[in-house]
């Protein structure tokens, strides 16, 4: 699991190299809206010279029912990207369809089939937001879910999508929560959206925080200053560490317990899951 998911714009050979060194967890390459039409034939090149031998990064191709896709798959998928990133879904049949073409190329590369991972941004468009239950149990190459903002206020004709503040309005704030427990459902990190100000890093900071409160695994960010800051937000910290090993201790201790009492609290199975989440975040971070 990853906690930072920063995007690079494919087109540019200078951006790529400074992006291995930053300390993002992965890696996504754009071929999408960070690069013009009529330069996607050279940044696929350079993907896919890019992705060889390298672990952890992804490339995100254009919308599945658009030429560029196939094209963009046909150029990457050579080089055995970690996943693909799926942009403007309308449901699991996207998932499904990039999924049928993961399967050919893979036989035909010689990839070890089912290796190739998909991370969908499952609200870029209004229909996709009725349709977040078909990815239960869709495929097994799902290994992320993430959501967009700028996309679907453009489809409605949204003036704003957040407020004065900088907090979500209302339909965005919706959107968010449910990519989170559509992920959840299918038992998946969910990886909030960027944060489109990179000069504001107080603000990330705090979105970030809030982020990892509300359940969320991870953020996907636009510009190398943003990395370490949701890096260290997604960090358990010690306070939460030592919480919850006292709690998996103190079920342990008692098998077949629903509830038990710890420095004046009931704890429950809920309490319990959550903390095994915790540690295994934390021994999963460790390895990276």
């Amino acid at each position: 699991m990853s906690r930072s998911y920063l995007f690079v714009p494919a087109d540019s050979e200078r951006k790529m190299k400074k992006a291995a060194s930053v300390g993002a967890d992965a890696l996504i390459l754009d071929l999408e809206d960070s690069v013009a039409a009529d330069a996607r034939p050279a940044a696929r090149e350079l993907a896919r010279d890019y992705l060889a031998g390298k672990d952890n990064l992804w490339v995100r191709i254009n919308p599945i029912d658009t030429e560029d896709a196939a094209a963009d798959l046909d150029g990457v998928m050579p080089s055995a990207p970690a996943g693909i990133v799926l942009p403007k879904p309308r449901g699991a049949d996207d998932l499904l369809r990039l999924a049928a073409m993961l399967d050919k190329y893979e036989k035909e590369l010689g990839i070890e089939v089912g290796k190739t991972g998909i991370l969908a941004i499952c609200t870029e468009r209004p229909e996709a937001l009725f349709t977040l239950g078909s990815y239960i149990g869709a495929s097994s190459r799902l290994a992320a879910m993430s959501w967009g903002a700028e996309d679907l206020s453009t489809a409605v004709g949204a003036s704003a999508n957040r407020d004065d503040d900088g907090n979500w309005l209302p339909p965005y704030e919706l959107a968010r929560s449910l990519c989170l427990f559509a992920a959840t459902a299918v038992e998946i990190p969910a990886i909030d959206t960027v944060y489109t100000d990179f000069r504001d890093i107080d603000g990330l900071a705090e979105y970030a925080a809030n982020a990892r409160r509300d359940g969320f695994s991870g953020m996907l960010a636009i510009h190398p200053a943003q990395v370490d800051v949701i890096n260290r937000a997604f960090v358990p910290t010690a306070a939460e560490l030592d919480r919850a090993e006292k709690i998996v201790a103190l079920f342990d201790g008692n098998p077949g317990a629903g509830v038990l009492g710890m420095d004046g609290e009931m704890i429950d199975r809920p309490h319990l899951v959550q903390a095994k989440r915790i540690l295994q975040l934390a021994k999963r971070l460790a390895a990276l």
